[in-house]
């Protein structure tokens, strides 16, 4: 494949309160020929659109690729592949495009596994990623809680591993953030318990976003959190 003559801007725009979006991220959306937003095949609603919305020229094409939430591998890759060559197509028309993903596009976001198939068919498209504020810093700022301070380690950790997975990556750091929290919180309150964190971790939902909360202590959480839930861990301290 030829070389893409379009620039691709992978734009992170924040957790969910359109203010974090960035003067960078601002600049590319107002700039974009054509908008691509990540969604499930499930429903037809895109957050990181909505929080975008209002900085887009008017009547830009908006383009939806669906990304199946599946561990299958055979459908993810089939999707990953439809979605790049989608993106190729725009940028080897000259067209100048953006990819909308929440908080930053390369931290837990769909934009790796695009930008990876993406290359793979063409080394040579021309893309420039635009950080984004992250939810857990957006959560921090909210809870009014460091993230970590002097000498203390800080580690990032997905909640969709299991309780033992958790329990080994709370112990080698004093501070962590647990994400996804709402996938699997059984497996991470038994970790957050057996590390002695239960009293100290502070789950903050929909950050941001309309009936956004901080619940402090294992015991005043909800048995199920909500949707863009995570935790926030202080081990050993309250």
């Amino acid at each position: 494949m030829s070389t893409s003559k379009g620039l691709l801007h992978a734009v992170g725009v924040g957790p969910g309160d359109p203010d974090l979006i960035t003067l960078k991220a601002i600049r590319a959306l107002n700039a974009a020929d054509v908008v691509f937003a990540a969604a499930s095949p499930k429903n037809d609603h895109s957050l990181a659109l909505s929080i975008a919305a209002a900085h887009l020229k008017p009547g830009v094409p908006v383009v939806r690729l669906d990304f199946p939430m599946t561990r299958d591998a055979e459908v993810l890759s089939r999707a990953w592949e439809t979605n790049a060559r989608t993106v190729l197509e725009a940028l080897d028309a000259g067209k100048d495009a953006v990819f909308l993903t929440l908080g930053d596009p390369m931290t837990y976001s769909t934009c790796g596994y695009l930008l990876r198939t993406l290359r793979e068919m063409d080394p040579a498209a021309r893309v420039e990623i635009v950080p984004g504020v992250t939810s857990y810093q957006a959560a921090a700022a909210l809870a009014g809680q460091t993230l970590a301070e002097s000498g203390e380690s800080f580690i990032v950790l997905s909640g969709i591993r299991d309780a033992e997975d958790l329990q080994r990556g709370l112990e080698v750091a004093e501070n962590a953030v647990i994400l996804k929290a709402y996938r699997n919180f059984p497996a991470i309150t038994q970790a957050l318990r057996r590390t002695g964190a239960q009293d100290s971790a502070l789950l903050v939902s929909q950050c941001g976003l309309p009936g956004q909360s901080v619940h402090r202590g294992l015991d005043q959480c909800p048995e199920q959190p909500p949707y863009l839930s995570l935790l926030l861990v202080k081990r050993g301290k309250s």
